[in-house]
């Protein structure tokens, strides 16, 4: 490659149920290219190694952290994130159960849980509590995420019967 050359694809990407073009380099991470390319700034760089979950997103309906994946990796996937979950039962529950504490947190919580709802159409406490195991809150509002999940999932069930 000639030096100075731009080394940047512009690529589709299909994010919140739209189609954006952004040009990408090939190490740029998802979590850069949605924050910094598309404004998308509700998830979070934490720990920046996959460990924390604050910067989790929706690939095809299965939670991913943006901060190890590489935006090339999710060409011709769904990409969900924070702002297309908008006025959802779990973002609502959320809000109505108080599963929140700072809020640094939260948007990779709701995305993980909204990921297990999709997933799981009556996981067991067990199964809640590894889903909610991948990400980490330090202000300890696990009771309500869990209870947050636990009024979304009986009212699934309520509009089943």
């Amino acid at each position: 490659m000639i030096q100075g050359q731009s080394n940047k694809m512009n690529i589709p990407f299909h994010i919140n149920c739209e189609i954006k073009n952004v040009e990408i380099r090939p190490v740029d991470t998802l979590l850069y290219i949605l924050r910094h390319e598309l404004g998308l700034t509700g998830h979070k760089p934490g720990c920046l190694n996959g460990d924390c979950g604050a910067c989790t997103v929706l690939i095809d309906h299965t939670p991913m952290k943006s901060c190890i994946m590489l935006a090339i990796e999710a060409v011709d996937h769904q990409i969900t994130t924070i702002e297309g979950l908008k006025n959802t039962p779990i973002q609502n529950a959320f809000v109505e159960n108080f599963a929140f504490q700072c809020g640094y947190c939260t948007p990779g919580f709701i995305m993980n849980c909204q990921g297990l709802i999709i997933n799981h159409e009556n996981p067991s406490n067990k199964v809640i509590k590894e889903w909610l195991s991948s990400n980490i809150c330090r202000c300890t509002s696990y009771h309500e995420i869990e209870t947050a999940v636990h009024s979304v999932l009986n009212s699934k069930e309520n509009k089943n019967e």
